[in-house]
């Protein structure tokens, strides 16, 4: 499935899943990679309520047996579910990808597919190269100050996609739903729920739009790439 519910409140309007990079709606952009993998048998849109009720031509035109849509819900663990809810029973393993990724490399997705088909599950991620650094507290007129500098060496930073077995994923919502906690990502719920999970090494490109900056890097990549 591929996750495109938030309002993107820091990008502007409209939604940032639904405006042009490089001629082509972002959404589209995450869409396409899995829409033609040959190992992909359905592909979940979930999107904001909105644009469920009335969406963009380009969207609509590809809505079918091949691409699905769910209402998500007011955070990332809902309109997950909410996808979940709407998958085929057939699909025994389900990738999680971000709407806002538009450049998944094939490689990557490949692998992820593979792992949980094994029976674990598999986080895109890319090793931490900066410097880390824990802050105090952030106060209006003054500089947050150093803590501590934090160890990077076996520090990794996740992305997307992330797969899972499907029993898999759905036993560890169940879980979080009844103790009552939330994760940022599949893989925590997992991980928390006793599951083993694995990285697999991603590329840097594969970045997520969150501000207008990453629109200016994401042009730039998509016309490096022909998209």
């Amino acid at each position: 499935m591929v996750v495109a519910a938030g309002r993107s409140e820091r990008c502007g309007h409209p939604p940032k899943q639904f405006r042009p990079l490089a001629g082509v709606p972002l959404l589209l952009h995450a869409l396409r990679p899995f829409l033609s993998h040959p190992d992909v048998a359905s592909v979940i849109a979930v999107l904001p309520d909105a644009e469920i009720q009335t969406p963009p031509a380009w969207l609509e035109e590809l809505i079918g047996e091949r691409l699905r849509t769910a209402a998500g819900g007011a955070s990332r663990m809902e309109s997950v579910a909410a996808g979940l809810r709407v998958l085929p029973p057939s699909c025994s393993v389900v990738l999680v990808h971000d709407g806002a990724r538009p450049f998944p490399e094939p490689t990557v997705i490949d692998a992820v597919i593979a792992a949980a088909r094994e029976g674990t599950g598999a986080v895109a991620a890319v090793p931490v190269a900066d410097t880390l650094k824990e802050a105090g507290p952030i106060e209006a007129k003054a500089p947050p100050p150093i803590l501590r500098t934090i160890p990077r060496a076996a520090l990794w930073r996740a992305q997307t996609p992330q797969g899972f077995p499907r029993d898999v994923l759905e036993e560890a919502f169940a879980r979080a739903e009844s103790a009552g906690y939330a994760a940022t990502d599949e893989a925590e719920l997992v991980e928390r729920a006793g599951g083993s999970v694995v990285l697999i090494r991603d590329a840097s490109t594969n970045l997520k739009i969150t501000t207008p900056e990453d629109f200016s890097l994401a042009e730039a990549l998509a016309r490096g790439r022909g998209r």
